[in-house]
């Protein structure tokens, strides 16, 4: 006799090699919230907008949204089957483990893992430049936007959510939910402000056909540059291996994942591009616009709706971003336990460590601290830009790498592979392809120099403009690849079963969770 759904989904589990440690609570509404929250596109798509504007201008918005789009969508796809078949905490790196073997493993979980911290990074400094906006205009005598500000700013926003994420899932998962209809109506009223409240709107040929190009490249480089404008959209579209993630917490999450990954994308392209357009047409003064670096946004704001106004839409905008940063912590910090159970990351035994509400407690402090860490170089400048931009980069690169690997290793097992409740049926040839060439091309463009500053064989060169993206993902191949081939191949196994079904259940029963018939591990 078949039991419970909760009883399925932990047989599962244990088919995977694992005990039922976390809670599972949430359903499947919160699993694609999550992502939703993660991808938010009143984070990405406007701590960004200044980067976009001055790396293409309008058209940027126009046409760069909407084909990033289409390709992150055939990405989501490819890991929304493997997801399925293995809907575990570990996500990425358990599906390559399995797959592949432990190097391929090994390599993808660091990559997942970086990208996570470097993409929390990202979140919550675009959150405080957000932040910092808002209260400049509320108590303009006391704050002045500098960069010792914002990261101060950075700071108590870490803090925040690392302490938000401590207290209990369910918490979490209630304010995903929330987060949800936070940004489709935010979005919606933020639209609506930018429609009917402006004297002037910019024209159609404007916004579909007008080019800005203040990278510093001459106009020849213009291709380039507009590849380079690409960043904004494929920034925003990061963080949806959440859903995988949070799978071992999610009730049916054989099928509830893989929707969570593919409902988050699509209804952020959606509404994404309703809002970048929005902002587009907005526009008043394009200098001052473009001039305005990363409170572009702001300028925006401002200049088309007044001073009023402009306050509560940048509320609306920091209030996203805020649930935003909050739910990365709890995917990267489920990223880390998992990956610390199975013995991958030094200090394994502090990262796995749960407290009363059964979360990850210590993992999720290291992951403030470390995107603290990440992105506290900005500190020492007078330009928090060229930082931020080469943190979006590493965070970008980093998490699709870790995206690609088991797409590229389920192509080259073909047929053979065994799917799970949700799959793709024979289109996964086409989609797998696709979306493993879009990432190399990513991967490829988004370490490339920003600005001529940047390049090194330039006179002009500057260490200030250059875009450490390449070496911070240079060294992390040297390093992860050097402990691999020195250590790491050694006692790396890939993922850990963690006993008998007898000692899974006993694992459980310390707290509180009735033992269920097991199924034997066949993962």
């Amino acid at each position: 006799m078949e039991g419970s759904a909760q009883d399925k989904d932990t047989r599962m589990l244990h088919a995977l090699g694992y005990a039922q440690e976390l809670r599972r609570s949430m359903g499947g509404f919160s699993n694609f919230a999550i992502s939703f929250t993660i991808i938010s596109i009143l984070s990405g798509t406007l701590t960004l907008y200044g980067t976009g504007l001055n790396y293409g201008g309008p058209v940027i918005e126009a046409y760069g949204w909407p084909i990033v789009s289409v390709f992150v969508i055939i990405v989501g796809l490819g890991m929304a089957e493997i997801a399925s078949k293995y809907p575990t905490a570990g996500g990425l790196y358990y599906w390559a483990s399995k797959m592949g073997g432990p190097a391929w493993g090994w390599f993808t979980g660091w990559f997942n893992l970086i990208g996570q911290i470097a993409i929390t990074a990202g979140i919550d400094y675009g959150a405080a430049t957000f932040t910092d906006a808002l209260l400049q205009l509320l108590w303009p005598s006391t704050f002045h936007g500098t960069q010792h500000e914002i990261v101060a700013v950075y700071a108590v926003i870490l803090a925040l959510h690392a302490i938000m994420n401590i207290f209990s899932v369910k918490l979490v998962a209630l304010l995903n939910d929330i987060s949800v209809w936070w940004h489709v109506v935010g979005v919606l009223i933020i639209v609506g402000f930018l429609i009917f409240k402006p004297d002037h709107h910019q024209s159609f040929g404007y916004v579909f056909g007008h080019t800005i190009n203040n990278s510093g490249f001459g106009h020849s480089w213009l291709w380039f540059v507009l590849l380079l404008g690409l960043l904004q959209a494929q920034y925003t579209f990061t963080g949806y291996d959440a859903s995988a993630h949070m799978s071992e917490e999610t009730q049916g999450a054989s099928r509830a994942a893989a929707r969570g990954v593919i409902g988050s994308i699509v209804v952020s392209a959606i509404f994404g591009y309703i809002l970048a357009l929005a902002v587009t047409f907005a526009i008043q003064d394009q200098a001052a616009t473009t001039g305005a670096g990363g409170f572009a946004v702001k300028q925006v704001f401002l200049e088309s709706l007044g001073s009023s106004a402009a306050k509560f839409v940048l509320f609306i905008c920091v209030g996203a971003q805020f649930y935003c940063g909050m739910s990365s912590i709890t995917s990267a910090s489920r990223m880390m336990y998992a990956f610390s159970r199975d013995r991958a990351v030094p200090g394994h035994q502090l990262w796995t460590r749960l407290n009363r509400e059964r979360v990850p407690y210590m993992a999720a402090i290291a992951i403030a601290v470390l995107a603290f860490l990440c992105a506290f170089p900005a500190y020492f400048g007078t330009n928090g830009v060229v930082a931020y931009v080469a943190v979006t980069s590493i965070a970008t690169i980093g998490l699709y790498i870790a995206y690609a690997i088991p797409i590229f290793l389920r192509l080259r097992m073909g047929d053979a592979w065994e799917p799970g409740e949700w799959n793709l049926g024979k289109h996964y040839r086409w989609i797998g392809t696709v979306a493993c060439l879009w990432v190399v091309f990513i991967s490829i463009l988004f370490i490339l120099p920003t600005s001529p500053g940047g390049v090194p064989w330039r006179n002009e060169f500057s260490w200030l403009y250059f875009n450490y993206a390449i070496v911070a993902l240079g060294g992390t191949m040297l390093l992860v690849g050097g402990w691999w081939l020195l250590s790491a191949r050694k006692w790396f196994k890939g993922p850990i079963v963690q006993g008998t079904p007898e000692e899974l259940a006993a694992r459980e029963a310390r707290y509180g969770d009735s033992p269920v018939s097991s199924a034997p591990s066949s993962a």
